[in-house]
Order: structure tokens, then C-alpha cells, then sequence
């Protein structure tokens, strides 16, 4: 139980260092596309998001979760979620700024919004029976078993 608890902070730490990497790259293309090319703040925000999902989504299956789950099948989950975060969060943002909240700022409540939406989602839904499942994870698993048996013979 102790392992498993180690286990999934581990999990959550990954998770939070690819989404910075992730948000640094919607950000940073957020701000390129309103910066440089003039977009409206939806068209900016969407572009900048689908950028972010397909980085995040790679890097979190291969480490975070360490899934083999069919990758056309998870992307299928993953594009139901946004299916529905993404017209959510386009039409609170656009109204939001046409309010006066600043685009950044706004930006980055979303982005908060979707970092702990998805996580969940990912590791409830998409993930859920794939966990650690793919050759680094089995190769760790390995590695642990013959450790426990090491110190077991050393008693």
C-alpha cells in the first residue's frame, strides 16, 4: 500500500513537470499568435491548445503513465475530452476577455482548469487499466522484484 501511495505521487510530480513543459509551449505559442499574427484571442487560444495537448498527451503516455493502452484508442478518449473542455473553455474565454479579463491572465486560469480536469480524466478514463504496462515500466517492476528478493535472502 505504501509502494503504490510513492507510486502515484511519483505519477503526479511527472505529470506536473510535463504540464509546465506543456504550458510553456501553449503560452509561448499563445503568444506568438497574438503577438506576431494579430489572431483574435479565440483563434489564438485554440491553436496554442492543440499544440499543448499533442506534447503533453506524448510525453505523459510514454512516462507519466507508462501505458501500451491502443493509442488510437486513447487518443479517442482524449479527443472526446477536449471535445468537450475545448468549446467550454474557447466560449468562457472569448467572453471573458470581451469583458475586460486580460488575455494572459484568462489564458492561464484555463490552463489551470484543464491541468487538474485532465489529469483526472487521464488517469480515471483514459489510462485507468493500462498503467505501467509498457517496457520501462516492466523493466522497473523487474528491477523492484529482484531487489525485494535480494534483501529477503540477506534476512
Amino acid at each position: 500500500m505504501q509502494h503504490e501511495k510513492k507510486e502515484e505521487i511519483i505519477r503526479v510530480v511527472k505529470y506536473v513537470l510535463f504540464s509546465i513543459s506543456a504550458g510553456a509551449i501553449q503560452y509561448l505559442s499563445f503568444t506568438l499568435f497574438k503577438e506576431v499574427f494579430g489572431l483574435e484571442y479565440w483563434q489564438c487560444y485554440l491553436s496554442a491548445l492543440v499544440l499543448s495537448v499533442l506534447w503533453n498527451f506524448t510525453l505523459n503516455r510514454q512516462f507519466t503513465f507508462q501505458s501500451v493502452a491502443n493509442i488510437p484508442r486513447a487518443m479517442l478518449l482524449v479527443a472526446l475530452y477536449y471535445a468537450i473542455y475545448t468549446p467550454l473553455s474557447v466560449w468562457w474565454g472569448n467572453a471573458l476577455t470581451k469583458l475586460g479579463v486580460n488575455w494572459y491572465l484568462m489564458t492561464g486560469i484555463s490552463m489551470l482548469i484543464n491541468f487538474v480536469t485532465e489529469f483526472l480524466y487521464w488517469r480515471l478514463v483514459v489510462y485507468k487499466d493500462s498503467i505501467n504496462t509498457n517496457e520501462r515500466a516492466k523493466k522497473r517492476l523487474e528491477e523492484q522484484k529482484a531487489m525485494a528478493a535480494q534483501q529477503e535472502e540477506m534476512k
